[in-house]
């Protein structure tokens, strides 16, 4: 059985998120909390709770129990970008982008 969970429109960069998400796959969720505990970066934060929000899925919507299960998959899509302009010589600006990304974290209780 798969259980799914998504954090969408989080602020902070695809690139950045998908460095820590190479991680989890293959681990247990409960392995993949602790590990997510000592990274210090904002996309492990984020990436925290909505593992976290997966294993409650599993326990209360499905029966299962957390220590079981193991992390499937870990993807970090693109989300929209929000179009900023910073102001650079003779009056110009130049536009730059504000990255937001959706996070899905799988579950599985397979080994």
């Amino acid at each position: 059985m798969e259980i799914k969970s998504y954090s969408k429109y989080m602020r902070i960069s695809p690139r950045k998120a998908r460095e820590v998400a190479r991680i989890l796959p293959g681990k247990k969720a409960t392995e993949g909390v602790s590990i997510l505990k000592f990274i210090p970066r904002k996309a492990a934060r984020m990436l925290s709770k909505t593992l976290q929000s997966a294993m409650a899925n599993a326990e209360n919507n499905s029966n299962l129990n957390a220590d079981d299960l193991v992390i499937r998959e870990a993807i970090v899509e693109d989300g929209p970008a929000l179009k900023r302009f910073r102001p650079c010589a003779r009056g110009s600006a130049h536009p730059y982008k504000k990255r937001m990304s959706h996070l899905r974290i799988t579950l599985t209780d397979e080994a």
